[in-house]
């Protein structure tokens, strides 16, 4: 009777320490990997943790994303994932200055400007860019210049694109096409099954290259100097250079610190989160290709994979 009334007592006490205080917020990124990413976190906090998350809707915004984890109010609590060089001004003021944003392990990830499979024997680098038969090519609404995707609005990334365009000498032929991640892959969809030129920004792991044949044009390796982003000031593009390929980006989890003392369990359980593109893939898959519901594909894949949940949560 003893022993069952000390297991009981290990029980409530091990619950009640995940579903300490207010529900986690969670920022509701415009990809699909980070979409799957914030909908397993919080698939772990209302399951096996027994607390309460909640996706907050429009919240995309790197650098409010940030300001709010910085706050720790719990307006938002996790960013699901960073993406480092890109968000390096938010990186360096709130993880590293003010030390209110913490980290996980990160993942690898990859990004480029890319292609069709049927227009690789075109293009193949920036270098073919400059020639404005191949832009004329790109040009859908007849104002003499192609149009390539840079991005969601609310991307910091959408930016930095426009900045290489400029300094490769670009942006004279070019201009970029600033739609949501949504809208972009409907284009995507129907100019691949037409065969017609589209050019694009976008990044692994993403289920888009499960899905498509797609080659990544070529730029000049990294060099000193080849990279001055000033993406906060008020003339970004005039004051920014950005003429080399990007290396390959380091992906975390970040969340507030506040959550260590308002939430430990899960300020613990975020920091010991560790990922692979093959598993982002996997969800990205099913969320974005297949177009399954993310939150039944969070639950599963929490459900078939509680030996990896229960390291995080309990190391």
């Amino acid at each position: 009777m003893k022993k069952l009334l000390t297991t009981l007592v290990f029980i409530i006490t091990a619950t009640t320490s995940f579903a300490q205080d207010e529900k986690i917020t969670i920022a509701d990124l415009t990809w699909t990997g980070a979409n799957a990413i914030g909908h397993v976190i919080q698939a772990i906090i209302t399951g096996p943790m027994g607390g309460e998350a909640e996706i907050i809707k429009g919240a995309s915004d790197g650098s409010i994303v940030f300001a709010s984890m910085d706050k720790g109010d719990g307006s938002i609590d996790v960013h699901p994932d960073i993406w480092m060089p890109v968000q390096l001004n938010n990186w360096k003021r709130y993880v590293e200055e003010n030390n209110t944003v913490a980290v996980n392990k990160p993942y690898n990830g990859t990004q480029g400007m890319f292609v069709p499979y049927y227009l690789a024997d075109k293009i193949s680098s920036f270098a073919d860019l400059a020639n404005p038969r191949i832009a004329s090519l790109f040009d859908k609404n007849g104002n003499g210049k192609g149009e390539y995707w840079a991005g969601d609005a609310s991307w910091t990334s959408t930016k930095i694109w426009q900045v290489k365009f400029k300094s490769y000498g670009l942006d004279q032929l070019w201009e970029p096409e600033i739609i949501s991640d949504t809208a972009f892959k409907t284009q995507l969809k129907i100019a691949y099954n037409n065969q017609k030129p589209i050019l694009f920004y976008y990044w692994t792991p993403e289920w888009l290259f499960a899905a498509y044949e797609l080659s990544q044009l070529d730029e000049p390796q990294v060099s000193e100097d080849c990279q001055i982003l000033n993406l906060e000031q008020e003339n970004w593009l005039e004051t920014s250079i950005f003429n080399c390929k990007h290396t390959d980006a380091e992906v975390w989890i970040g969340h507030s610190r506040s959550l260590e003392d308002r939430n430990p369990a899960v300020a613990r359980m975020l920091t010991n989160i560790t990922l692979s593109p093959e598993t982002i893939n996997e969800w990205a898959l099913k969320i974005g290709r297949d177009k399954e519901n993310p939150v039944e594909v969070a639950e599963a894949w929490v459900s078939e994979n509680m030996d990896i949940v229960d390291k995080w949560i309990y190391e």
